[in-house]
């Protein structure tokens, strides 16, 4: 057995080995291409991130387990102001790891009440409960304006970048770190660590249930598997995720505001998924690059063509509706989706190629003065 064959062995054997070699290569790519962005693009990576994050995390819940979400949005404002509150001041210490862990633990103790209620509700009554929670959840921060800045919002102040952070950063790359580069670097590296626990999560035995509550659930019940439990934890570990986000955007936009967090984020969150794929991890991140950098590109291209500045952020919208549609029509399993199947037909005529080569031509029948003879 030779050394590539251990190798791809141990590829298609080590779950956990494949997802850490393939964040390992993420993070490099992420530091080439942040270290030659400008600040304004670190500030549209960090918001792709983010929405990477809570997009990844919904395409856990809609694509692997059957749920459709509408209150994500409610969720990521739930971890927004879980960060505003813990750096709501100039001298503001929290140590943003712990900042990012307590946005989701909060709002992990949320999913798992909403999941709780709302495990025994399938389809659009599930999407009805979480539409209610993203239509109420924006007006808690409106009715204690006190505490939570009513409309306005609460100011987040990012705390001062750390010298061993910044030193770090100066010996691997040569140069200075930037607040808007280090808030992208947070941001990347959130969902780098997200994705891994999701892409482990996934192939593992829970996401085999998951799967198998999605698929059958009559069939998944006499398999022994509690289908309540099983939409729980898929809520709960899509809500830990949307919070995780919330902190991100928070972080990235400097503010948590009502406005922030419409019902339109949540569809925004389930457009990403369905465009990119769901129950594809790299299908949620290509959603969300789209959401990030499709509005502006048509903007541009709307003024280059002469339209006002107005006329041309009112295209945008229009084209990526019409993307939408293009894809629902064009690409029904999403963008990534069709790549695979695609990819698998492929291979499968491959195979059936080789097969039929390899197979033994059969022997023709001669034929004598007599007739044929077997």
């Amino acid at each position: 057995m030779g050394a590539l064959d251990r190798l791809g062995a141990w590829w298609r054997g080590s779950i956990l080995g494949r997802h850490l070699l393939l964040a390992l290569l993420g993070l490099v790519a992420v530091v080439v291409v942040l270290e030659s962005a400008s600040d304004f693009r670190n500030l549209q990576l960090a918001s792709m991130a983010y929405l990477g994050i809570a997009a990844g995390g919904l395409t856990v819940l809609t694509g692997l387990n059957g749920q459709i979400s509408l209150g994500h949005g409610a969720l990521m404002a739930i971890g927004a102001y879980t960060a505003a509150l813990l750096l709501d001041g100039r001298d503001a210490s929290t140590p943003l790891p712990l900042v990012v862990l307590a946005a989701v633990a909060v709002t992990l103790l949320v999913g798992v009440a909403v999941g709780a209620a709302a495990a025994r509700l399938h389809g659009p009554y599930l999407a009805g409960a979480t539409l209610a929670l993203a239509v109420a959840v924006p007006g808690i921060a409106l009715y204690f304006k006190e505490s939570l800045g009513g409309e306005q919002g609460l100011r987040v102040a990012l705390p001062e970048i750390p010298t061993w952070v910044l030193d770090l950063s100066f010996f691997v790359t040569g140069q200075d770190l930037s607040r808007s580069r280090y808030v992208a670097y947070l941001a990347w590296i959130t969902l780098i660590v997200t994705f891994v626990l999701l892409a482990n999560l996934s192939r593992g035995r829970v996401g085999r249930r998951w799967r198998a509550v999605r698929d059958d659930e009559v069939a998944a019940e006499l398999a022994g598997i509690h289908l309540g439990r099983a939409r729980v934890s898929a809520f709960v570990v899509s809500a830990a995720a949307a919070g995780a986000a919330g902190a991100m955007m928070a972080l990235t936009v400097r503010l948590a505001a009502p406005s922030g967090f419409t019902l339109t984020l949540s569809l925004t969150l389930l457009t990403a998924v369905v465009l990119g794929g769901l129950g594809s991890l790299g299908g949620a991140l290509l959603g969300a690059a789209l959401l990030t950098f499709l509005p502006q590109v048509v903007t541009d291209l709307g003024v280059d063509a002469g339209l006002s500045d107005i006329q041309a952020a009112e295209l945008a919208p229009l084209v990526y509706g019409l993307v939408m549609v293009g894809v629902i029509l064009l690409a029904p399993a999403g963008i990534v989706g069709t790549i695979r199947l695609a990819l698998l037909r492929r291979r499968l005529r491959r195979r059936a190629g080789t097969a039929a080569d390899h197979t033994p031509a059969t022997p023709a029948p001669t034929t004598t003065s007599k007739g044929t003879q077997p």
